[in-house]
């Protein structure tokens, strides 16, 4: 570019005033046309699609590596995110999980127990769901879909009280004796009695593998799944978008697409606290794990994997 200059300018040194001026002023209305159709040219992706996606994160968290990849550092810290996913189909939108919430940090202090705040937190600045949607302008949804009920992921259901909540009949019995500390359901978050739960039935025959499905739309895009283990109700979400790709959003089956390539759940001690039941939990990993093997074009989206999701792109950009 530096070269290209330095022959412009030795050009303009030779030119008569006259002849200045013809080749600079159409050269300045090109220029400003240009400037202007950058600034306003909408990219691709941010175009809302007939059937998409857009990730939402709402906060994260620097770990170490080694806590969310299998053979990861234990020196290196990684970014893990908070995120909720907001879905379109034509003209209905719904949310799979809230990620954090505006009353997070209140929530934070009854549910997180002391002794594990340094190991299990946030960091601000929080950037609820409901806020960016609100400042994109959409309505007010309907419809919120929750992957299972821990802190993280159901810390915005009260900033979405026109919804519906939708969880499995397993999940439901979770919420309705919830605990505390990093792999409980807070009351604070899921105990209101003004939220409209609403009990996912699973009665639409296998899908990709998994026995027992819920086809929102009955029109094979917007699928749900079981995925137990994680705890006992946890779900996970195919979306197929309008470009035909798959895309699996797996809740904390897996924190990363590297632990699932790698059969491996989690830190084993992570995995202590956090899943209910480890043995079911390594099955589910195995399930994805032989989906991505048979299927390698279907993009899994784990609800913390920032490696992933920074590829994707976040609100209020659309996959589609």
């Amino acid at each position: 570019m530096a070269h290209s200059t330095d022959c412009q300018y030795g050009l303009i040194m030779y030119l008569p005033v006259r002849a200045l001026r013809r080749a600079v002023i159409p050269l300045l209305a090109l220029t400003l046309v240009a400037t202007v159709s950058a600034q306003t040219r909408v990219p691709a992706s941010s175009a809302a699609p007939e059937i998409g996606f857009a990730i939402i994160k709402t906060a994260k968290v620097s770990v170490m590596q080694g806590l969310l990849k299998p053979g990861g550092s234990f020196s290196k810290k990684i970014d893990s995110n908070f995120s909720a996913f907001l879905v379109k189909h034509h003209q209905d939108y719904l949310l799979f999980d809230t990620g954090m919430g505006s009353r997070l940090a209140d929530q934070y202090r009854q549910g997180m127990p002391m002794w594990w705040r340094p190991f299990f937190k946030y960091e601000d600045p929080v950037l609820p769901a409901r806020a960016q949607l609100d400042q994109a302008g959409l309505p007010p949804l309907r419809r919120v879909i929750l992957s299972h009920s821990h802190w993280d992921h159901a810390g915005g259901v009260t900033d979405f009280p026109e919804a519906r909540i939708g969880v499995s009949a397993e999940e439901l019995d979770v919420i309705r004796h919830p605990g505390t500390g990093p792999g409980g359901t807070w009351a604070s978050q899921v105990g209101a009695s003004t939220i409209q739960w609403q009990v996912l039935a699973f009665n639409d025959g296998p899908h990709r593998g998994y026995d027992r499905s819920l086809d929102l739309f009955q029109d094979g895009t917007v699928v749900l799944v079981p995925m137990p283990g994680h705890t006992p109700g946890s779900v996970g979400l195919f979306v197929t978008v309008d470009s035909g790709k798959v895309y699996f959003f797996i809740g904390d089956v897996a924190w990363t697409v590297d632990a699932v390539r790698a059969g491996a759940a989690k830190f084993w001690a992570a995995g202590l606290l956090v899943d209910h039941e480890a043995d079911q939990t390594q099955r589910s990993v195995g399930q994805v794990r032989a989906l991505l093997q048979a299927h390698p074009d279907i993009v899994v989206v784990p609800a913390h994997d920032s490696t992933v999701q920074d590829q994707l792109g976040y609100f209020p950009d659309w996959v589609r």
